[in-house]
């Protein structure tokens, strides 16, 4: 097919975000270039923004789900063009600027790009690549190590996932449900019947004072295992969910573990804590926040692994994506929606545009 020279993107500027035509990413041999068209936001996004740690002038966003328009010569997963897939980017990346999706077009790993089923919208299938990697890190590679959902666990051990109304949290309850845990989330409680649905066997009110204590009382102070899913704004925050956590768990640290996203104080002693940080998936280095990062082979091939499972329970019907709520306005809309992400004006739902539906006019901007 014919491509443009130029596209409609989300470009980074310090502290803004506007909607600008730039020139389409040149494909580099281990990635893809995919017509994007569906995005979806997650909490980095507007973070990434809001926290200057974007290259200037690079594309934002890291969920998208689109078509397979060419392939790059060193890729090992067997795609070609039109193929229907979702994948995660690293949006605004300081190191390589044009590796958001959040645009008419995008580049992505190739190897980690997941196949979605004709049954599976763009829009529902926008909503996991990024979470569906977080998970990944968290729950079975470096946090917590739990069995695969290939290799279920015959124990019926008990897991706590606290925040399991969010998109990653939905997630991570279905993959250790899949991999034989007994799951117990925390919510709010008009979140109860979702975080059921997706198979929660207990669920608690976060804001319950005694949300802890009760959890550890029903779990007979046995609780070893807590994967912590809420993504703070300050990496060393001691808080009210760690707190929580601590107070769930058994009294008895040996064996026990509390995995986290970008890290946070655990006030207990004697258990094992881990932070896990997505964007090392991608097996690239870069630099973030003033820090460099190396590039993590191991997380690349594990990733490629569980992406490969993914696929394969999607296919299946075994994991359904989070509840997806379609913006205005496409790309000029997602502005808005990180906005209101910012604001915490959104709960429960994965807000989701079609690219298509931007105004052809649009010069939108954001200041967050």
């Amino acid at each position: 097919m014919s491509l443009p020279s130029k596209m409609k993107a989300i470009i980074v500027n310090g502290n803004t975000a506007s909607v600008k035509s730039v020139a389409l990413p040149k494909l580099r041999p281990t990635y893809l270039l995919a017509k994007v068209e569906v995005i979806a936001l997650n909490p980095t996004d507007w973070k990434h923004i809001s926290g200057k740690r974007a290259a200037e002038g690079g594309i934002s966003g890291c969920d998208f789900a689109g078509t397979v328009v060419e392939v790059g010569s060193d890729v090992s997963k067997s795609l070609k063009p039109g193929d229907r897939i979702a994948a995660t980017t690293h949006g605004a990346n300081f190191s390589q600027p044009e590796d958001g999706c959040f645009a008419e077009y995008a580049l992505a790993k190739a190897d980690l790009v997941v196949k979605i089923p004709d049954s599976l919208s763009f829009e529902a299938a926008a909503t996991f690549p990024l979470g569906v990697g977080t998970v990944a890190q968290g729950l079975f590679q470096q946090a917590l190590k739990l069995n695969l959902p290939t290799e279920p666990t015959k124990n019926g051990e008990s897991i706590l996932i606290y925040g399991g109304s969010s998109a990653t949290g939905s997630l991570g309850i279905q993959y250790a449900k899949l991999a034989g845990y007994r799951v117990l989330t925390t919510c709010s409680p008009h979140n109860n019947d979702f975080v059921k649905s997706v198979g929660a066997d207990a669920v608690y009110d976060y804001k319950d004072p005694e949300c802890g204590k009760k959890i550890n009382r029903d779990t007979h102070d046995k609780l070893k295992l807590i994967w912590d899913t809420i993504e703070r704004n300050s990496v060393n925050a001691l808080d009210s969910a760690a707190k929580i956590c601590a107070e769930a768990m058994s009294s008895d640290p040996s064996g026990a573990k509390y995995g986290s996203i970008l890290g946070v104080k655990f006030p207990r002693e004697g258990v094992e804590t881990k932070a896990t940080f997505m964007y090392t998936i991608f097996n690239e280095p870069f630099t973030k926040g003033g820090k460099e990062f190396p590039a993590v082979p191991e997380d690349f091939e594990f990733a490629k692994k569980f992406f490969g499972i993914t696929e394969k329970l999607l296919t299946e019907g075994k994991v359904k994506t989070h509840p997806e709520q379609v913006g205005a306005d496409g790309l000029a809309g997602a502005l808005v929606g990180m906005e209101d992400m910012k604001n915490d004006k959104v709960s429960g739902k994965k807000l989701v545009y079609r690219v298509s539906d931007m105004p052809s006019d649009s010069n939108a901007e954001a200041k967050l």
